[in-house]
């Protein structure tokens, strides 16, 4: 399953049966007559009005599943390489309730501080050895902790000078989400971590080994591209492997006004790899905003877990909903109220409002000792001020992912080059957290966690992390379009029936194969020239390409064109609106298996659809020898076609080499008169829950 963004159901609806879920929740159905429980007949009354407890179930879980469901289990990596492996953690702080924003001289990039809690166990050093001779980095955290073998350098930006109150200086993480972040990729092996004593096993990230440099950009006012560009290059001297960052803009940019797009193009020409999370817009089309190809940007997915609450009726019916409760209501029954009737009117709110559940809205006279049943998914203060002992609070997702409440609660219900490039998991990761950061969504809530569940393409971006660091270890040598197109040719596939409304479009070349993408026998690589070249056929300029670059780069002789041809491991052909299909791609691929081996290509398209690819056999009789390929493809007028899906593989008997190959309209007239627009509109992604708005630069 795909994850998406969540939009409340309670608009409109009049089924008798409602389908209540919410933006970090499981489905269920609860028994509903139009918006006004009030209307109720007095036989539905009795049924859905009952009293009930809430509790959570007791389903074995375990914080290290997110990997384990990838095929990489804890006995996995312990027999694999790593440990000199140096990843960058560039990363802003998701609190899901503010929003944040890019400093420029004129305007802020929003995201919301970084950090690493680094007294975290997932942080330990112990067993490990000096960093590795590469490393040229430094420890500058102003005396607040001591770097160690695990958390090897450390390094904070500023540029403007300016801290808010909720700001710690320089390097703790204020909030959680730098610490999780950071565990998920490479965090160590800890036994018995929990969440409320749930997903209780051993915590772990997918390279425990591995070193962790961090670089904390962002602030409470936001991240600074100064900042930004300046961590990037630090990174790059510093000798990081890798660099993860969680955040991005809110819509795409040009890239010569993109400081992630800007930064990571160096990091390739150094050899580093750098992974982005895709954003939290989808399942909005164009919403992605780090659509570099240079980038592998990275969507999230579900995994095979779910956190449950159980709402038992005074009736005995009982119904399955979504949150983290750690609250046992002793198996006591409470009266069930819903806000509408609870108005508390000398502040001027009726039933259209506290319905709602808003703070203020609420007689506590009605609220006290009961459990409220809301029109809207909220933090639940408005419960939790008047004395109430629970809340219901419905909204609509596809997912299930699950919030920590501080209350007893359940929630019952680049035109040629689309992004996001893969998928890993990002809903109901549980990873380590930072003390001070809250420990559910209410903002004013005191408790205190070691490790927490966190939803979003930022959990996603990190898995991804850890899995190329893998790659690194095993091929140290390899480019960083090498990695990338290991990962993504390996990747599990995903059923495009399943998502109809999305397809490749939402996960593109598939969820993420930690233990095949160390073994992808063919890989397609790509220089830097080759991207400049791409940049100059996307109508770039010398000018402006040497924005990008900071070199003697040209585009001498380049005319505009379609970017078919830039070796990239998938295949996307945009047709105009009620043209005929026609593109051709020219593909190069370098064997990275064993000698004498030789690959015969497999095509998925529809019958309609003709794909000739030429030569159909490469035989290959050394390791690091290159072939290429040409892919013809043709097929009918189309109007108004969202997305058709194919594929083409290279197989030997024994391994497939698989990349997608994807056709879908677009406009005329944009298509035509602005290039740009390729790659600030048509591509897509997975989401999370994270506010924010469209203008700003937001982490993920």
């Amino acid at each position: 399953m795909i994850f998406f963004s969540s939009v409340p159901l309670f608009s409109g609806c009049h089924s008798n049966e409602l389908k209540l879920s919410c933006c970090k929740s499981m489905q269920v159905y609860v028994v509903y007559i139009g918006e006004n429980p009030s209307a109720y007949e007095a036989s539905d009354r009795a049924t859905i009005c009952p009293s009930f407890h809430a509790r959570n179930c007791s389903w074995k879980l375990h914080t290290r599943r997110s990997w384990d469901f990838l095929g990489l289990p804890l006995s996995h990596v312990k027999h694999k390489k790593g440990g000199d492996e140096i990843i960058g953690m560039m990363d802003s702080d998701d609190d899901h309730q503010q929003q944040t924003k890019l400093l420029t001289p004129n305007n802020h990039f929003q995201a919301q501080f970084f950090g690493i809690w680094p007294e975290s166990e997932s942080f330990s050093d112990k067993r490990l050895g000096p960093p590795p001779r590469n490393w040229k980095g430094t420890c500058n955290t102003n005396k607040t902790f001591t770097c160690n073998n695990k958390i090897i350098g450390a390094r904070y930006y500023n540029s403007q000078n300016f801290y808010n109150t909720m700001d710690i200086i320089p390097l703790r993480d204020s909030v959680g989400h730098g610490t999780h972040t950071a565990s998920i990729a490479a965090g160590r092996e800890v036994a018995g971590a929990s969440v409320f004593g749930l997903a209780q096993g051993i915590a772990r990230g997918g390279i425990p080994n591995a070193r962790i440099a961090v670089y904390k950009v962002c602030w409470a006012m936001g991240c600074s591209i100064a900042d930004i560009l300046a961590a990037c290059d630090d990174a790059i001297a510093d000798g990081v492997d890798i660099i993860s960052a969680s955040f991005g803009m809110s819509a795409a940019y040009t890239f010569t006004d993109d400081p992630v797009a800007i930064g990571s193009f160096h990091a390739l020409k150094k050899g580093i790899l750098t992974i982005t999370a895709a954003g939290n817009y989808g399942p909005l089309r164009a919403s992605i905003s780090n659509v570099s190809p240079w980038l592998l940007t990275v969507g999230a997915s579900t995994i095979d877990r779910k956190f449950v609450t159980q709402l038992a009726l005074g009736n005995g019916k009982t119904f399955m909903g979504s949150a983290i409760n750690n609250f046992d209501l002793k198996g006591d029954m409470f009266p069930l109220i819903w806000g509408g009737d609870a108005s508390n009117y000398p502040v001027n709110a009726n039933s259209e409002t506290s319905k709602y559940c808003n703070a203020g809205d609420l007689d506590s006279q009605k609220i006290k000792g009961k459990i409220g049943l809301c029109n809207y998914r909220s933090n639940g203060p408005g419960i939790l001020h008047t004395d109430g002992v629970g809340v219901i609070m419905p909204f609509q997702s596809v997912n299930d992912p699950a919030f920590s409440y501080h209350i007893a609660t359940t929630l019952i219900s680049p035109e040629e080059i689309p992004k996001p490039d893969l998928i890993a998991p990002g809903v109901n990761i549980p990873a380590a957290w930072s003390l001070v950061g809250r420990a559910s969504v209410y903002s004013e809530d005191t408790r205190s966690v070691k490790y927490y569940v966190d939803s979003g393409t930022s959990m996603s971006c990190p898995h991804v992390t850890g899995a190329a660091a893998i790659v690194k270890a095993a091929y140290p040598h390899w480019s960083p379009t090498a990695m990338k197109s290991a990962l993504m040719t390996t990747a599990y596939i995903v059923d495009p029936k399943k998502h109809e409304n999305e397809s490749e479009f939402a996960y593109r070349s598939g969820l993420q194969n930690p233990t095949k993408a160390v073994d992808p026998e063919l890989v397609f690589d790509a220089s830097e020239k080759d991207y400049v070249d791409f940049l100059c056929k996307q109508s770039y300029n010398t000018t402006t390409v040497r924005k990008i670059t900071v070199n003697k780069s040209v585009c001498r002789g380049i005319k505009p064109a379609r970017a078919w041809d830039l070796n990239y491991p998938s295949f996307s052909l945009a047709v105009e609106d009620g043209h005929e299909i026609k593109g051709n791609f020219h593909r190069t691929v370098t064997n990275v298996g064993k000698p004498n081996s030789t690959y015969n290509v497999s095509i998925v398209m529809p019958d309609s659809i003709k794909v000739n690819v030429e030569p159909s056999v490469l035989s290959f009789t050394d390791v690091g020898e290159k072939k290429s390929f040409r892919v013809d493809v043709n097929g009918p007028h189309i109007t108004q076609v969202p997305i058709i899906s194919g594929s083409i593989t290279w197989k030997n008997g024994k391994h497939a080499v698989k990349s997608p190959l994807v056709i879908y309209n677009v406009l005329p007239s944009v298509f035509l008169t602005n290039p740009l627009y390729r790659t600030q509109r048509l591509s897509t992604h997975q989401t999370h829950i994270s506010p924010g708005e469209r203008s700003s630069f937001l982490p993920h």
